[in-house]
């Protein structure tokens, strides 16, 4: 990856003297060394002709520019492309010869103006934008900060605390406020941009107009001891709401230096950080998301048939509990008109009170006038039977999980809704060819599984069967871009990739605390590694029978694993320990001691490595067509933190060279499976033995693929090694066996820990083996329409 070769800029001098640089890169005009180094040779042409007078710099066809060309970052960080040295855009080019030009520059801003698009505007001597424009520094969502000045220039221009909360809340703003702030000089319709900006420039000529250099700006900044203040409020704020992340951090030490040394040293700390950031773990993976949920749109097979969405004009929706109020709530939000079905009116009316509730909320909040609370609301219509279903569609069923129920509705379906109509369940676990087995339409049966709060949650996953119609997908498709969701296509079976793939997170969990583990820990360690919730706060307590009969069913009856409050906060109970202790007695399983010492990073591993493996036979049976798409359903379904090394991006391709990460997965996996079997048998001797196999394996297994392993043979190589991996977990176990030969309790657990194991194992290498044989669509330009990925955290799912 790397600049696209097409950007540039090119000049036009008019007959008042003014150079017009206009940069073009469709289709939003983004910057790369290429399009820099064109804005240079530009204006030093520009400073060098007699006849320019001053200078506008604007965006080809209504747009400023979205920042720099996020493709070429792959390029740097795998060495594939030699980034510009440290200074070069910032100081040289943007400093040294745009702010620091003999003749007055104005940037015209219509459209975008982000990232390196905005750096560039704030160089100029003033700005001139519209009011449609949306200006901002969202670099942080990627990992990095500002790097073209960004830094030291905003707080020039609106002051500390609004550019603390633009930066690190990666919050853009539109024209007016721009002007308000001070960040634009004038607002004009888009007609008059150019012409306005030009007479701007020659009016700064002619000292009719300030000329700014918003780099040596200094009356919006506060006196030293105060900004003092402010910097380590932000700092207190940025560990409170994203302790796992350093950029932060690093963006308010790096404007605070500029503050305290200087803007121009700040520049030099700007350009420095931002290269360390760039190649850090956490920078890869936010723009591997990035770029992740800008794929899941196409799929192969699907979206290249040239198949165009048709129009759907009404949606029902069978169930007016959470998940159909919300899912009313997300289609009406769109202007979609939506007809709710309950079984009476009590529950229709207690549905329609819940979409009424939720567009209250945007009121109270500010987001929606009361005005347009009327005009959303009226969209909706609640009845009580079918008669109203004759020319809808779309039909989204969500009932209760009931797979009777199910298959009697979509049966009645069928004989009342249209034969284009599609067929579209709610389900989060069930089959679906078991809930359309009594019906005859199985090409337009599909699976649209929101997450709850559906209005909320940004996740949609679409379901097909093997009989699904790709012009079925393709609408829904469109549907979830037009609700604001992201849509990811999986296949069918139980649970789907969400749930299947976060079923053992809450079973690892609970084999933890059956074991010792404690409850509060658990979560703490799993909150800590990033996830908005541990999995006791995640999933009902249900999950113990013991509970449920007890009426702990979560905060709906304000007892579960915690107890919760009048404003939901929960707080450890001790009651738990006695219906923890009675379940082990139930089980027959007495409390390892060792289990109760585990640290953090244990517990997580422990927990997360079972959701590792289902993920990869997910992946290897085809329910999901793009590792990337796994990527996204667990970071938008599950919440999973965006920052961190994906698990699933070991079986992403791009080429053998991304089984680099295979040995330490494995290596970790083998280490807590031989070390879990150890800890479930008496005798240190045991525990001694079976770790020290376990070292032993993975040190040849390591040295032989860092070692001898070319990269084009790597695949082949992870074959052999897994075989010899194999065998020498057969012999650990042969001698186990021999060193306890009088231990009968442990010959069954020694056979199955040793088949569990193997199949643990090859399940992952298998999917990634199978992986180099398919075809994977290049995640390449980016559309204009769509918009960053947000680091707000998700909520889990917790279906009615």
């Amino acid at each position: 990856m790397g600049s696209n070769p097409k950007g540039r800029t090119v000049m036009e001098v008019g007959a008042d003297g003014v150079a017009v640089i206009t940069i073009v890169n469709p289709p939003v005009n983004s910057l790369s060394v290429d399009v820099l180094q064109s804005l240079k040779e530009s204006y030093d042409q520009a400073v060098r002709r007699d006849d320019v007078k001053a200078i506008v710099v604007t965006g080809a066809k209504g747009k400023f520019s979205g920042g720099f060309d996020i493709t070429a970052f792959g390029g740097f960080q795998a060495g594939k492309v030699p980034p510009p040295k440290p200074g070069l855009i910032s100081v040289e080019i943007l400093t040294d010869t745009v702010e620091a030009a003999k003749k007055p520059s104005v940037a015209a801003i219509d459209g975008l103006a982000l990232g390196g698009g905005l750096e560039v505007a704030m160089v100029c001597h003033a700005r001139i934008s519209t009011s449609r424009a949306q200006l901002g520094l969202p670099e942080l969502q990627l990992g990095l900060i500002p790097g073209f000045g960004g830094t030291q220039r905003l707080p020039r221009l609106v002051g500390l605390s609004k550019s603390l909360e633009m930066m690190l809340m990666s919050k853009p703003v539109k024209g007016e406020e721009a002007l308000s702030l001070g960040l634009v000089d004038a607002i004009v319709s888009p007609d008059e941009l150019v012409s306005t900006a030009r007479r701007w420039a020659l009016d700064i000529l002619e000292r009719r107009r300030p000329w700014v250099a918003s780099l040596y700006k200094t009356d919006k900044i506060e006196p030293l001891g105060e900004a003092k203040e402010i910097f380590k409020f932000a700092r207190a704020q940025a560990r409170k709401q994203a302790p796992n992340l350093k950029h932060p951090i690093v963006c308010i030490d790096v404007i605070e230096a500029g503050i305290v040394s200087g803007p121009r040293a700040g520049l030099w700390k700007e350009a420095e950080d931002f290269q360390e950031l760039l190649h850090s773990d956490t920078c890869k993976s936010l723009v591997h998301i990035f770029f992740a949920q800008r794929g899941t749109s196409r799929v192969p097979g699907i979206t290249d048939r040239g198949l165009v969405p048709r129009r759907i004009n009404k949606v029902a929706i069978l169930g007016g509990g959470l998940m159909g109020s919300g899912i009313a709530t997300a289609l009406i939000l769109s202007n979609y008109p939506v007809i709710l079905k309950e079984v009476n009116d009590k529950f229709l009316q207690a549905g329609v009170g819940r979409v009424r509730a939720n567009l209250q909320s945007r009121v109270k909040r500010g987001n929606m006038t009361q005005e347009k609370f009327e005009k959303t609301l009226s969209l909706l219509k609640g009845v009580l039977d079918y008669e109203s279903f004759r020319d809808v569609d779309m039909v989204i069923e969500a009932v209760i999980e009931n797979v009777s129920l199910k298959q009697q509705i979509f049966a009645d379906l069928e004989k009342y809704c249209p034969p284009h109509c599609i067929l579209a369940s709610n389900t989060s676990t069930i089959d679906l060819n078991l809930i359309g087995e009594k019906t005859k339409s199985h090409d337009r049966i599909i699976g649209a599984h929101f997450f709850s709060p559906a209005h909320v949650m940004p996740l949609l996953e679409i379901v097909r069967t093997e009989r699904t119609s790709p012009q079925v997908i393709v609408d829904l498709l469109d549907v979830g871009k037009k609700i604001k969701k992201t849509p990811v296509v999986v296949g069918n079976c139980t649970g789907f990739a969400v749930n299947r793939m976060f079923f053992p997170y809450t079973q690892a969990a609970l084999l933890l605390v059956e074991r010792g583990a404690d409850v509060y820990q658990i979560d703490k360690a799993i909150t800590k590694f990033g996830m908005p919730m541990g999995p006791f706060r995640t999933y009902k307590s249900m999950l113990i029978p013991l509970m449920q009969e007890d009426k702990r069913a979560g905060e709906t009856t304000r007892k579960g694993f915690y107890v919760y409050d009048d404003k939901r906060k929960a707080n450890p109970d001790p009651e738990l320990k006695k219906y923890i202790q009675k379940a082990r007695e139930i089980s027959g399983v007495n409390v390892d001691p060792k289990m109760m010492k585990l640290s953090d990073k244990d517990i997580v591993e422990m927990t997360f490595f079972p959701v590792v493996n289902e993920a990869c036979r997910v992946f290897a049976e085809g329910i999901a067509v793009k590792a990337a798409d796994l990527d996204i359903a667990a970071v938008m379904g599950m919440g999973f933190p965006p920052y961190r090394s994906t698990f699933w991006r070991i079986i992403k391709l791009r080429s053998t060279q991304e089984f680099e990460s295979l040995p330490y997965i494995c290596t970790l996996l083998n280490s807590s499976l031989w070390t879990y079997y150890g800890l479930m048998k008496s005798g240190e001797l045991l525990v001694a033995t079976v770790n020290g196999f376990g070292i032993v394996v993975e040190a040849i297994y390591l040295s032989i693929f860092l070692i001898y392993a070319p990269k084009s043979m790597r695949a082949k190589t992870a074959i052999l090694v897994g075989i010899l991996d194999v065998g020498f977990l057969a012999l650990a176990i042969s001698v186990t066996q021999l060193a306890l030969r009088g231990d009968h309790r442990t010959d069954a657990m020694g056979i199955m820990g040793a088949g569990l194991n193997i199949i643990m194992y090859a399940s992952p290498l298998a999917a990634m083996i199978l992986q180099t044989k398919v075809t994977v669509v290049v995640e390449g330009d980016l559309e204009p329409e769509d918009s960053p990925i947000s680091n707000r955290v998700f909520l889990r799912e917790v279906d009615e």
